[in-house]
């Protein structure tokens, strides 16, 4: 009786919060996946989902699992008591900027310490604020008591620099990563991606801002004061213990880790104080898997002025945007039209207070946003290319796959040429309990968005991006041109999938 509750609970729940990506072999551009690495009871659990086998503890973890995705915990509601914190802005000195993972703790909780990692300091990382065609050092060293990696989530940079699985650094090692800044003006971010520790690594503090500045965002009229009009803002959740600590083995969960407290740039309880002007916010989902909507409370709109890798074409309007982990997105919210007594926040799709704003009616300025950003398109040339890579996205829990495999460190799955624009088709594939959504991300380039079941994508995703939201039963087809040599991850950004195999590896040669 208790597996038929279970099964039904399951069944039941076909709208599913979280993320993934996608990966597949040369010699697998046919539509049959190979699963010949995989057990019998392997097959049994991922071909149309057959649980008759399992026993009443393994349903107990997938409802565990895709239904806690389903109807994920609910975050606190920010009672605004604290002032949000701002990460320190780190420029290049002489072309170097250090970047240290080191360990620590931090006072989250009023007179607690809790463990945590950070990036120059305990906690989380600075902005490191960069300009296209400078030529940069990061001196990245590891003062962990763990193996970790540098990953540059969004940069466009030689394979060998990435920071993916392959280039671990050990506890006390240094290493320099040179690179000539490559990219247009865009907010993107840095974590650690070593395999088997990078949920974990993230979940305790290590992810940083990156900002690429360029010669078009200085004369866009933008809000570009650091902390006075331009705000960095990172979205975590996470769960704590008795004792006001991280404990992720104990949170895991295999479909993807969600909590109940919400933290934002490490903050718990946050309010931003801003003047009575327009503000920009760059929006970061950082978490390992929850999906955020955001909204303001009152339902007034705001400006969407940049996707994941850089600016849309122009400001458009919304009144809520979605973004899966990993994602980013820069909006502009017109403070001058509310005044001290009003009660602003940034809100998510079920009306959670995520950010409440404090107006500072002292602080006044007149800001007129260009209705003229960027020169993005997706040509007609890109339109008409062929489908050369297939992906298919599919399973739960510790069996997803991507093309019917599993990460292998040492297996190439695609191979594409250095500056060649191919089109990638990726499809998720759900299962009997509707599947699940996955965050797409490839490491090294940023794509373009062709279009989405044939149909062309919405104004928000019509410009550079990095990591995509594919729902289940949804074909997404993305003009992917690799600048540099190497080899690149492409995976689903909920860390527990990536970490449970849902990723592959492409050589740009």
């Amino acid at each position: 009786m208790k597996s038929k509750l279970l099964i039904t609970t399951l069944l039941v729940g076909t709208v599913i919060i979280g993320g993934c990506s996608a990966s597949s072999s040369e010699s697998d551009k046919n539509e049959t996946m190979d699963h010949s690495n995989m057990t019998d009871e392997e097959m049994a659990n991922m071909e149309g989902m057959d649980h008759s086998n399992m026993t009443e503890e393994e349903m107990a973890n997938m409802d565990n699992g895709h239904a806690s995705h389903t109807n994920p915990l609910p975050l606190n509601n920010s009672t605004g008591e604290n002032e949000l914190a701002l990460p320190p802005l780190l420029e290049p000195k002489d072309g170097i900027v250090d970047i240290i993972a080191q360990q620590g703790s931090t006072e989250i909780f009023k007179g607690i310490q809790t463990k945590t990692y950070g990036y120059n300091g305990s906690f989380l990382g600075p902005v490191i604020k960069i300009t296209e065609g400078e030529k940069v050092t990061f001196r990245t060293k590891n003062d962990l008591s763990e193996p970790t990696t540098f990953h540059w989530h969004g940069v466009e940079i030689p394979g060998e620099g990435d920071g993916g699985p392959h280039q671990i650094l050990k506890p006390g090692e240094s290493e320099d990563v040179k690179f000539t800044v490559s990219q247009g003006a865009s907010t993107l971010w840095f974590h650690p991606h070593p395999v088997g520790a990078t949920a974990e690594q993230v979940y305790k503090g290590l992810a940083g801002f990156i900002y690429v500045e360029d010669e078009n965002s200085k004369k866009l009229g933008l809000p570009s004061q650091y902390g006075e009009n331009d705000f960095p803002i990172v979205f975590q959740d996470r769960q704590f213990t008795e004792e006001k600590q991280f404990d992720y083995q104990a949170a895991l969960n295999e479909d993807g880790t969600i909590g109940d407290t919400l933290l934002v740039n490490g903050t718990l309880n946050p309010k931003l104080t801003v003047g009575k002007e327009k503000v920009r916010l760059r929006l970061l989902n950082g978490a390992n898997a929850r999906n955020y909507t955001f909204k303001l409370n009152k339902g007034d709109t705001f400006q969407q002025i940049a996707t994941d890798g850089g600016f849309l074409n122009k400001p458009t309007t919304l009144r809520e945007i979605t973004l899966t982990p990993g994602e980013r997105a820069e909006i502009i919210v017109d403070f001058s039209k509310f005044d001290s007594k009003s009660n602003i926040a940034l809100v998510n799709e079920v009306d959670t207070i995520l950010l409440p704003f404090e107006i500072d009616e002292q602080k006044a300025n007149s800001t007129k946003i260009s209705k003229s950003l960027n020169d993005f398109a997706v040509t007609d040339e890109e339109r008409n290319l062929p489908v050369t890579k297939k992906l298919e996205l599919f399973g739960m829990g510790k069996i997803v796959t991507i093309n019917g495999k599993q990460f292998d460190m040492n297996r190439i799955d695609f191979t594409q040429k250095q500056g060649e624009t191919e089109i990638w088709e990726i499809y998720n594939k759900p299962d009997m309990m509707g599947g699940m959504t996955h965050p797409f991300h490839i490491h090294g380039t940023q794509f373009k968005v062709v279009s989405i079941d044939g149909e062309e994508p919405p104004a928000s995703l019509q410009g550079w991006k990095d990591t995509v939201s594919i729902e289940p039963d949804q074909t997404v087809k993305l003009a992917v041109k690799f600048p540099n040599k190497g080899i690149y991850m492409f995976h689903c950004h909920i860390l527990e999938h990536e970490e449970n195999g849902m990723m592959g590896q492409v050589e740009a040669i």
